[in-house]
């Protein structure tokens, strides 16, 4: 941690004259008159704005609410997240007949009367339809695989919540919870949250909270905050300037497939160890890999990545197809097939072209930038032959951003 402290003024720079009247310096005088003060003062400002944003200034140009009721199929469900862009969807349902995840209570209500309309039950995300339809012994090859695919994304979507770590529990944040405390909140699992918009529960406090009732909600998620720490790169610019290194990117074990891996072990291996993705490692020549499995792939060449947003919007009758073939080459030629509709396409195009990846030495600031740009929840960490080394989340960077804040501020 870089400690940080306002130079030492000269004792005859505070000398008054006896005959002449103290001129009073401006504040810009003030850090002219100090080598390194200007500087040290400004980033004091900037941290301070920061700490001084809410939440309800992140959701400026954020649209209303996309849900889905509970009866909704999870071929419907995935078609809205494609729709949408999204990777995740809250679950209606009518008030008084279900038990929100995690305990939650989070409903909309009247704006006049008060008169509850829903109740909002759950989150459902890509995972959790992914893991669905793995299954318990699902694609084994012993059962009809085409079948009983129909017949998984014809489930409803309320039998699926909780499948996931980030089902468990409905979020909400008021609008006027700092971004420090919002930053808390996503640098500990949670990848969104909802807003409510003119909340109807008496004396809310800032904070997040299990219980809410209001006429409408928008959702808040890390890439949003990571969008908006972007936009305003220049502020924390002793933070953002922080190698990847001292983040803690570097790790020993890095779950990864290889790139014989079938399309059909890929989501199994998704859901056995809970991952929205993984890197697609080049086979090894010194030992032998067992592509239904997860291996560690540190200091592997690194080729792509699998992640279970690949399937969102893929067409069902021709997923089917696709099972035998390697995840690889769904990931590379997904984007200019008919797998996906226009839009997702567009969008995923340019990511399938290249992966994302940054170095050791990488400042925080490119990661954010690459992570915002090209849309992803996570950078894999290579040297510069391209071997595998590590990975920095959106959780990562969030919760490094947040406690480089904190520390900032009780030092300057």
């Amino acid at each position: 941690m870089l400690a940080v402290n306002f130079p030492l003024v000269p004792i005859s720079a505070l000398r008054v004259s006896i005959c002449k009247p103290r001129k009073k310096e401006t504040m810009q005088e003030m850090k002219e008159a100090k080598p390194g003060g200007g500087a040290t003062m400004q980033r004091s400002e900037s941290v301070q704005r920061l700490k001084e944003k809410k939440v309800m200034d992140l959701m400026v140009e954020k649209k209303r609410l996309v849900e889905v009721p509970y009866t909704a199929s999870l071929a419907h469900t995935m078609n809205t997240l494609v729709a949408n862009k999204a990777v995740a969807v809250p679950v209606a349902a009518p008030p008084g007949q279900w038990i929100g995840a995690g305990g939650s209570m989070i409903v909309e209500s009247d704006k006049h009367t008060g008169e509850v309309r829903k109740h909002f039950i759950g989150m459902v995300t890509m995972l959790d339809i992914v893991a669905h339809i793995a299954g318990d012994d699902h694609l084994s090859g012993g059962r009809d695989i085409t079948q009983d695919l129909d017949q998984r994304m014809s489930d409803p979507v309320s039998s699926i919540i909780g499948h996931s770590f980030e089902g468990l529990s409905l979020w909400t944040l008021n609008p006027n919870t700092s971004l420090l405390d919002c930053m808390e909140v996503f640098s500990k699992g949670v990848h969104h949250a909802m807003v409510p918009v003119e909340s109807q529960v008496a004396s809310v406090a800032a904070g997040v909270e299990l219980v809410e009732s209001a006429s409408s909600y928008q959702m808040l998620t890390q890439m949003d905050v990571l969008n908006f720490l972007n936009d305003r790169a220049g502020e924390p610019h002793n933070i953002l300037s922080r190698s990847v290194q001292d983040l803690g990117g570097d790790t020993q074990q890095i779950y990864a497939i290889t790139d014989c891996t079938k399309l059909v072990d890929a989501i199994k291996c998704l859901k056995a160890a809970m991952l929205n993705a993984v890197p697609i490692v080049r086979v090894s020549d010194a030992c032998e890999d067992d592509h239904k499995q997860l291996i560690n792939g540190r200091c592997r060449k690194l080729v792509g990545t699998f992640s279970a947003t690949d399937l969102r919007g893929c067409h069902l009758s021709t997923l089917k197809s696709w099972l035998g073939v390697s995840a690889l080459a769904f990931t590379e030629e997904v984007a200019s097939s008919l797998l996906f509709t226009e839009s997702d396409t567009q969008n995923r195009a340019s990511a399938r072209r290249e992966l994302v990846t940054c170095y050791a030495e990488s400042p925080l600031s490119e990661v954010i930038e690459k992570a915002v740009t090209m849309h992803v929840h996570r950078v894999w960490v290579v040297d510069h032959q391209g071997l595998l080394s590590g990975v920095v989340s959106l959780t990562d960077v969030i919760r490094v951003m947040r406690h480089s804040l904190l520390s900032d501020s009780d030092d300057l």
